[in-house]
């Protein structure tokens, strides 16, 4: 049977299943997660962060990681979402408003992780109070709190429309600027790192465009992993063809990111280039294991997406959780590789304080990862993904998120 004809249908009664039993335990779960994490970020800020593995060497860690990793993953939704309206091209069969609701959510976990990273929630203030606007972290602040906004308003303008009480011009002109600022959001967190020239693997013209493309790769696979799980817990019906479509660009995406990347190696490794210290960091140093798990998790998403026989709902899943992964994994790289080569001859005391591993020489400090997480850390990003899931699950329950009977 061809793929474009294959039309996959939900269990019976999909209300009903899908509102029962099984969502509440869900966010039963989450809510115990989140409270979990609430916990142990009372005991960071109680006893500060120096319980985290960050130090001064290397300032930021997990949570900047995982504010770089949500914000990219919240590109996608937004993206599929308004493309086709903003071009007046064919949509993916009404997926809109959920994959809007995917990209808010990631939104407000990228939030979460600069709020734990601050060390104390009040300092929020202080960014609006004693602010440099000419600093590229407000411009980042600014942009990602207008993101917000708009996505809000693109999902009621979305439910508006559908209920008539909204122009179709009118959604597309919010689509159109939605996804602007979606592009804006990835290059202004791209120019934090890439406008810092004392470290080597941050400083780099193709980090916006670089940034772009893996949001573009971890935000498509999320709402292709939403989409699956939703269609097979009778949430919602979708005909093969859009998911297949939908795999398809994940892996032009998958290519494009991978092609930066390997620009990006090449002109640094190429002979009288003053790169060659990171290649050889990511591909035979202390982050080879995430590089090289990066490029097999993209290989293999890129196989199943161009492989007709592969594309299979199992299969796809897999491949777009191997994407999200493989991020993961270049956003550490990016964030421990800018830390990894010091750019201080003489740092000072060797302490506790200053590096993680101070039990040497600075030499010794920077032969392995300069950075891991401690496991309060872990169990704080926990209980943030947690929240995650919490809005998530209840947007799910009481939004209208469901397709409309005629998507565009």
């Amino acid at each position: 049977m061809s793929e474009n004809n294959q039309a996959t249908t939900s269990p019976k009664a999909p209300a009903a299943k899908f509102g029962g039993k099984g969502i509440n335990v869900g966010i039963v779960i989450a809510a115990i997660v989140t409270v979990a994490g609430i916990a142990l970020w009372g005991v960071q800020l109680t006893g500060g962060l120096v319980q985290t593995g960050m130090r001064n060497l290397d300032s930021w860690g997990l949570y900047i990681t995982s504010f770089m990793f949500f914000v990219g993953l919240s590109a996608g939704g937004l993206i599929i979402s308004s493309v086709p309206r903003a071009f007046g091209m064919k949509g993916f069969g009404g997926i809109s408003k959920v994959a809007v609701w995917t990209s808010i959510c990631c939104t407000v976990l990228a939030v979460a992780f600069v709020v734990i990273d601050l060390g104390q929630p009040l300092r929020l203030w202080e960014l609006f109070a004693y602010s440099n606007l000419g600093s590229p972290l407000m411009w980042d602040i600014a942009v990602i709190s207008i993101y917000l906004i708009l996505s809000v308003v693109y999902l009621w303008a979305t439910l508006r429309a559908e209920a008539g009480k909204v122009s179709e011009r009118a959604l597309r002109v919010v689509s159109v600027v939605a996804l602007v600022c979606a592009v804006l959001v990835h290059s202004v967190t791209a120019w934090i790192f890439g406008l810092q020239q004392a470290h080597e693997f941050w400083h780099t013209a193709l980090l916006a465009p670089w940034f772009v493309s893996s949001a573009l790769v971890c935000g498509t696979a999320l709402v292709l992993v939403a989409v699956i799980a939703l269609r097979r817990a009778g949430y919602m019906e979708l005909e093969q063809a859009n998911v297949v479509r939908m795999v398809k660009m994940l892996g032009a995406f998958v290519l494009v990111d991978l092609y930066f990347f390997g620009c990006d190696l090449l002109t640094s490794a190429f002979p009288g280039g003053s790169g060659a210290e990171v290649v050889d960091m990511l591909v035979s140093g202390p982050l080879a294991p995430f590089f090289w798990a990066e490029i097999v998790l993209c290989a293999f998403a890129a196989v199943v997406a161009f492989v007709p026989s592969l594309r299979r709902n199992g299969l796809i899943a897999a491949a777009s959780a191997a994407a999200i992964l493989a991020i993961f994994c270049k956003r550490v790289q990016l964030l421990v590789g800018g830390f990894q080569m010091p750019n201080l001859d003489y740092a000072g005391p060797m302490t506790p304080m200053t590096v993680t591993d101070a039990t040497g020489t600075l030499a010794n400090a920077y032969q392995g990862m300069v950075y891991w997480p401690t496991p309060i850390e872990f169990g704080i990003a926990l209980g943030v993904i947690g929240l995650g899931a919490l809005v998530l699950l209840l947007g799910l329950k009481y939004l209208p998120l469901k397709p409309a009977e005629n998507p565009r």
